[in-house]
């Protein structure tokens, strides 16, 4: 079968098959090389398993470094708050007045409730206004706290509450302390008059009458607000 008969001579049939073979052998490589082509067979597995496990292993010491400097910042904003046992730093109120940090040991804010209310609901013009503030212990253990004039704010505003009229602190600041030793549930009241005319801090601007209309009454102790008090002058 693999002898070549015919007319010619046996090499022809020789060069005839061989020349068959080539360019058959040709035909499936290139064959083989477009279907590795189209596949992307030509790709290295192990390398893009590398590339991964790289990318992976850079981003982890990222992801870290983040969290820890959220756990850094919520420490440092939260430590020394919760206690009471410090001496904190003096704090700003978000009507920008600043409080005196409460004292070691002393009852701390979380355990005190601040109401201020007004005598009446109405008042005419040219009466004094007259305010009650009142301090209560709503902790579950007796403790100490410094309840002095100075420490205690009674602050008239607009009735929206945008603008601030007057504190009794603001002209006569006074810093002589009276600590109060307050059991569960006790309570301190204190009388603050108004003369019915405005004030800045430091009474460094004329003291104006105000004039008839509805205002509000907040009190404040520490870094403690009341619930605003509404009234009327008429």
């Amino acid at each position: 079968m693999l002898e070549p008969n015919g007319p010619l001579p046996p090499e022809i049939y020789w060069r005839r098959r061989a020349l068959a073979v080539g360019v058959g052998l040709v035909v499936l490589a290139l064959v083989v090389w477009l279907v590795l082509a189209l596949t992307g067979g030509g790709d290295d597995p192990e390398a893009e398993n590398t590339a991964a496990e790289v990318t992976s292993t850079t981003a982890t010491p990222a992801t870290t470094a983040a969290d820890a400097t959220a756990e850094a910042s919520a420490a440092g904003s939260g430590g020394g708050t919760a206690s009471g046992t410090g001496t904190s730093s003096p704090q700003t109120t978000g009507s920008g007045t600043t409080v005196a940090p409460v004292a070691a040991g002393q009852c701390p804010d979380q355990s005190l409730a601040v109401r201020v209310t007004a005598d009446q609901p109405n008042y005419r013009i040219g009466n004094e206004p007259a305010f009650t503030i009142v301090i209560t212990n709503i902790g579950t253990v007796q403790c100490e706290r410094d309840l002095g004039a100075g420490l205690q704010q009674v602050m008239v505003y607009s009735l929206d509450g945008a603008t601030r009229l007057w504190s009794n602190t603001d002209c006569f600041p006074e810093s002589t302390a009276d600590v109060r030793t307050l059991a569960p549930g006790d309570q301190a009241a204190f009388s603050v008059k108004w003369s019915g005319t405005t004030s800045a801090p430091g009474c460094q601007q004329p003291r104006e009458p105000v004039g008839p209309g509805a205002y509000s009454v907040v009190g404040q102790l520490g870094g403690l607000r009341s619930t605003p008090e509404p009234f009327n002058i008429a």
